[in-house]
Formats: structure tokens, sequence, C-alpha cells
């Protein structure tokens, strides 16, 4: 008998369905993975499934007994943890603090610490954390943050454990350490969802998959054994299109480009050449620190290579800092718009002539406050931003119109190269196309545009090329009839375009 079973779970937000019947059986001391593309469901199910929210249609049940947990915490008492991607630690506290937030053993009125210090130890072996109990969490490396999570999880000891991307923040021994620890988890009985995107580590871990498609269940409690990479692509993408007689833009014939020639960062990048023409839209994807995020901090001016040759349009060398960059011509878009892109608590034309007004008060001009708002009002017409005027504080406009202040902010400067990463990240559909369009009309005025992202529509809609890395290196360079999605998350996870013959 399953552990934990969701049958037909169904929730929706506002009128978009995000769940319409996500189902997924949790057998005791097996490994089940949860796959499915970004907006596929996965982060509701998990909700679901460790009680921070409520379905709103579908059975729970926990050793065949229907059941609704009111929150987290009662998840936990009925035996359901979680790890998050998003840790939920206390940077100030210790290390053995954080292991028992709320639930500490005591003596009398006062917390006993050499308790709470035998039961973890253990545990944190197990995991091959080696760090004093008395550490200041904020003192750890993001692995071993990650690593306290897990066993601060184990503590409470879980019959189902929900792993959500537990190695995306971990190194390769800490990923190790992982993999030995689910073996302890299967020995003790527990259950473990395991949520990854990884599909080389879930054909090596899980023992049955589960697989969500915009909402739906696809594949439930299929056997590991009994499937082929590819199979998960299809449940995870659908079949795979036939080649699109879309024609290809046309790349407008300008001066320059951008080169990577032999480029290496130790540990990162391994012998990269690459080439973006002004006027391109190339495309880098790839997993987690599979490098291609490194290119563009590499053009930022955010990373230095350790050997090779990093050349801006025109022949510039790569530049030794933001600001030099910026200087140089090279704008960055960040999806992250409230944490690197804007000033919320400021008006849009502030925003939008923050980075030309930089360079040339930097040049000895003087910035006047009338020409800028009057270039700002230009933006907002041209990029369709729907604000009250200019003089609006950005925090108070949609996630779409912020992105598209961002994106004014650079475009305001004329760059020369435009690096992109997750730019509609977060945005709704109507703003993301209008981004779409901002992005091709950069490259349409001559511009380099190199674009990272972790959406593969956008990948194979904007770009001219899809530029894939695995482990380092450039795995693939994709066009025409070649550029489509099933290839780019196959590449990505393998390393290679074809199925190896099992």
């Amino acid at each position: 008998m399953a552990v934990l079973r969701a049958r037909d779970i169904a929730k929706s937000y506002g009128g978009v369905t995000a769940l319409a019947d996500g189902t997924i059986s949790v057998e005791a001391g097996s490994v089940h993975a949860l796959l499915g593309e970004n907006g596929a469901g996965k982060s509701t199910m998990v909700k679901v499934l460790s009680g921070a929210i409520r379905p709103d249609g579908g059975t729970l049940t926990l050793d065949g007994e229907p059941v609704a947990f009111r929150d987290t915490a009662d998840a936990v008492r009925h035996g359901v943890a979680v790890v998050s991607q998003e840790l939920n630690l206390f940077p100030d506290l210790d290390v053995l603090a954080n292991l028992y937030p709320l639930r500490e053993p005591r003596r009398g009125p006062f917390l006993n610490r050499r308790a709470m210090a035998d039961a973890a130890r253990p545990i944190l072996k197990q995991l091959g954390l080696d760090v004093e109990l008395r550490t200041l969490v904020r003192e750890l490396s993001l692995g071993q943050r990650q690593l306290v999570e897990i066993a601060r999880a184990l503590l409470s000891e879980p019959r189902v454990l929900v792993l959500d991307e537990p190695t995306s923040a971990l190194d390769r021994d800490g990923s190790d350490r992982l993999l030995g620890i689910l073996q302890v988890l299967r020995e003790r009985q527990v259950g473990v969802v395991f949520v990854s995107h990884i599909l080389e580590e879930v054909m090596q871990l899980c023992d049955t998959i589960t697989v969500l498609r915009d909402g739906r269940t696809m594949l439930s409690g299929a056997d590991r054994a009994d499937l082929a990479i590819d199979d998960i692509l299809s449940a995870m993408l659908g079949p795979r299109p036939e080649p699109s007689a879309t024609p290809v833009p046309q790349i407008k014939q300008a001066e320059g480009e951008l080169r990577l020639d032999h480029v290496a960062v130790d540990g990162v990048l391994d012998d990269v050449d690459l080439a973006v023409r002004a006027g391109e839209v190339v495309g880098v994807a790839g997993l987690a620190g599979a490098g291609h995020l490194a290119v563009l901090e590499l053009v930022a001016g955010l990373r230095r290579a350790s050997r090779g040759d990093v050349r801006l349009p025109g022949g510039r060398p790569a530049p030794r800092g933001l600001r030099q960059a910026i200087k140089g011509g090279v704008a960055v878009v960040s999806g992250d718009r409230r944490g690197r892109g804007l000033m919320l608590d400021q008006p849009i034309w502030q925003n939008i002539g923050q980075v030309r007004s930089i360079g040339l008060s930097r040049d000895g001009v003087v910035v006047r406050r009338g020409a800028l708002r009057s270039r700002a009002r230009g933006h907002v017409e041209r990029l369709r931003i729907r604000c009250r005027d200019v003089d609006q504080r950005v925090g108070l406009l949609s996630g779409g119109n912020q992105q598209k202040v961002v994106l004014a902010k650079w475009l305001d400067a004329s760059p020369a190269v435009l690096l992109l990463d997750d730019p509609t990240r977060g945005v709704d559909v109507g703003a993301k196309a209008e981004i779409h369009d901002l992005i091709r009309g950069a490259a349409a005025d001559g511009a380099v545009v190199l674009l990272a992202s972790t959406d593969l529509d956008e990948l194979t809609e904007v770009c001219h090329r899809v530029l894939v890395f695995h482990r380092g290196k450039i795995a693939a360079r994709l066009s025409g009839d070649e550029l489509d999605q099933h290839t780019i998350v196959r590449v990505s996870n393998t390393g290679e375009r074809q199925e190896s013959p099992r």
C-alpha cells in the first residue's frame, strides 16, 4: 500500500489552472521522481503534498485514509516533510538552532542543547556535513546550508520526504553524499518524492517516475527501468514537432561581432569558441552549472577568463567590471527585476534614464531632468508600457511592465551588446510576446544579442541559433530544423543529440 497518495488534484489561481488532474503515489522505501517543465504544476503538487496549500479538488490519502493537512506543520506531524528549493534557514542562528525550529527538546523551561546535539550528530555524519554545531548558518556555503535543511527534515523522522531540486545548490561531493543518504532512506522505509530537472540524475536515483505537463499527469508511477530518456521527453514536452516552415528573420548586416576564442574558466568552462554577429539573436542553454551563464558573466565583466580571449564588437577586450562593460556598450537584462534591475521606489523616468545618465555624467555632460523625462516618454510609448505617466513609481507597475522598464533602461543607452538572462520570467503571456518583439527589434537595429533562458519556447521562437552547454562545453550548436525543444533538453541532460542504444 502507498504511504501517501494524491489523486486527481486540482488547483487554480484567479481562473488560471495550475493543476487539473495531478496524481502521484509514494511507496515506502522508494524514490519517486516528479518531473515537468516550468509551469507544468510540480510546485503546486509539492505545496499540496506538504500542506502549504489546500487543493480545490481531488483526494489525498495517508496509509489509505483520507487526510487534509491544515498547514506544513500539520503535514510534518503526520510524517510528511519537505526540503524546498528556496532554503528556509535563519542565517543569524547557529546550525543547532536551525535544526530545531519551534520543536526544541527542553529540560524544564530551558533548551536541552545536549539532547539536541546528540540527536543531530548522527544525521549530520550520514550527510557528510562536518561543521561545528555553534557555527552561524550565514558562515556556511550554499551547499552546506542545503545539507542543514535536509538534516532538519530528517530529524522529524518523516515517513515521506519531498526533496525539491535537492542537488541544485550542492557541489559534486555534496550531490554524491545525497545519493548515499537516499539509500539510507530506502533502508528506513521512507518514501521520497524527488523533484528534479536533471534527467541523468533521475535515471540514476529513482525507482518510479511521474510526469506533469500543463497541469495534467502524463505519466504516473511508471517504472524507471522501462523508460528511456526520450520517453520522458515525450511525456514532458509532447510529440516532437515537425520542422517549422516559419522563415528565420533575416540578420541585418552590421559591423562587429562578439567573440570567445578558446575560453576557459577553471571548473566552469573548458575551451569554448563562439561568435555572435551584430543583428543576430543567439541563445545559450544548459542545466544549472553547465557554463552557459558564465558566458554572459564574462561579457558583462562579472567574471574573468583563466585562459583564452574575449572580444567585444570592434575588437575591444573583455571588460574588467560591470561599469566598464556598460561604458563599452554592454547591456545586462536580468529576470530578477526586483533584485537587480529596478529602483522600485523611484519614478519611471529616473529608472529609464539611469544607465544613459551615468555614462553622460562620467563624460562631463550635464544631464537635465527634462531631457530624461522626454526620452522616457518616448520609450513608454514605443514599448507600450502601461502606466499613469512617467512620474509613477515603478513598484506600482505590473510585472510585465516593470520588465519593459528594465529593457527601456538599457535600450536607452543604444547598446552594442544585449545580454539577457531569463528576461520574461514571471511576466504574463501578452507582455512576454511584446518583450520578444523588443528583443528582435534590438537585433534588427544592429545589436549583438545573447539570450539565456529556461523557457524553451523563448529559445526556439526568438533565437536564430541556440548553443547548448553540457559540463562546461558547447555540446550542440542548433539552428534551422535542428532547433527544437526536445533536442535542447536532451543535449542539456546528456551532452548527446540522440539516445545511445540500451
